[in-house]
């Protein structure tokens, strides 16, 4: 079963109350390789006691492997990462047709990495592309870097986020995962940082998925807790980008609130009819934009 239109990623919060997302309305589940994984200090690539959960949610939707923790961007030897002693095996498993990693500064202490971006300059460019490039080796499959969402740029950062990412898929030759929320939520928080000119600095032919999420409101900052209805701007970008990225694939609404942060408000009964109303949505701009199965979505607008 191919992986195409709009997915679910099947974290703890959602694994939790599946019984109330409607399984007609997303295509494909993608699931944490970090969740999955055992220990490094054992003989197994995947914890055997979440085994019988894979296979079952195998047998509902095509999977698509996700990492947090991979690890691979840091100083660490490459081939001494959880991406690599975990993660390719496990996106094998999965047969998911690619690995997606967010690009965080991170090594064996992975407690010190969220949200801590890479530093954005033109020597990490090519330091980062070389260890990319290697990790699209080792993997086989393509490789999809996903854009962070930070509380302050790495110190000693000299360009922008975007043009350091054009720069790293150049060099490596890899694809990206856009999190449009994420591009949202820094544009909140920072008063300089233009969407719109990330979206025209970034090569969207190497978009093959995107993540939607909504976020939260705290004092002075905006939070990507993944924990509200998508907003009005991340539509507008993925209408957008769903016109200009030929080889997209896959997009991805992300539910977690509690479990990404314990200042999130708590999981509400709500919920299920948010993540729902957020998975027809995107299924509708979806079929609008790119067409369905038997139509193309672009005549739609046309005709109207």
């Amino acid at each position: 079963m191919p992986v195409h239109g709009v997915g679910l990623q099947l974290n703890p919060t959602i694994l939790a109350m599946l019984d109330e997302v409607d399984p007609l309305l997303y295509g494909f589940s993608e699931l944490l390789c970090d969740q999955f994984a055992a220990p490094l200090d054992c003989g197994y690539v995947i914890d055997p006691a979440t085994r019988p959960l894979i296979e079952r949610l195998r047998a509902s939707h095509p999977l698509v492997a996700h990492g947090n923790y991979g690890n691979e961007f840091g100083y660490d030897p490459l081939d001494q990462t959880p991406g690599v002693l975990r993660h390719i095996a496990i996106t094998h498993d999965l047969k998911s047709p690619w690995y997606a990693d967010h690009m965080f500064f991170g090594f064996q202490s992975s407690s010190y990495m969220w949200s801590s971006p890479l530093q954005f300059s033109r020597a990490e460019v090519e330091r980062v592309a070389g260890r990319a490039a290697a990790l699209q080796d080792r993997l086989k499959l393509p490789l999809l870097h996903e854009n962070a969402f930070y509380y302050a740029p790495f110190p000693g950062s000299e360009i922008e986020e975007a043009e350091f990412i054009a720069g790293l898929v150049d060099r490596a030759q890899t694809y990206l995962l856009l999190d449009l929320h994420n591009v949202y939520s820094n544009s909140v928080n920072f008063a300089d940082y233009d969407i719109w000119k990330y979206l025209r600095t970034i090569p969207l032919d190497r978009v093959i998925e995107i993540h939607l999420a909504g976020g939260e409101q705290i004092g002075d900052w905006y939070h990507d807790f993944h924990n509200h209805y998508v907003p009005e701007p991340v539509w507008e970008m993925l209408a957008y980008v769903l016109r200009h990225a030929p080889r997209l694939e896959a997009v991805t609404l992300e539910v977690q609130g509690p479990a990404h942060s314990a200042q999130s408000q708590p999981v509400g009964a709500h919920w299920g009819r948010m993540i729902n109303n957020d998975l027809r949505r995107a299924r509708e701009l979806w079929d609008t934009v790119r067409g369905t199965p038997d139509g193309d979505g672009d005549a739609k607008l046309r005709a109207g």
